[in-house]
């Protein structure tokens, strides 16, 4: 892994860099949390599209030549 103290990459355990047990639990079962309400969502929430105005009637449309 990538020693931010160090700067360096290694082998963290051989360094001493220990992640507690209950951190590595917790991201774990929060991580699977995550990923089971994707996967059980049947809708998402977006932005409601806007609306485009209509179009212009184009000039002269109703005039007599």
């Amino acid at each position: 892994g990538w020693n931010a103290q160090t700067n360096e990459f290694g082998d963290l355990y051989a360094q001493g860099v220990i992640d507690p047990a209950k951190v590595v639990r917790t991201a774990l079962q929060d991580a699977a949390s995550v990923a089971g309400l994707l996967v059980t969502t049947e809708a998402m929430i977006a932005e409601k599209p806007k609306k485009d105005k209509a179009p212009a009637v184009p000039a002269g449309a109703d005039m007599d030549f």
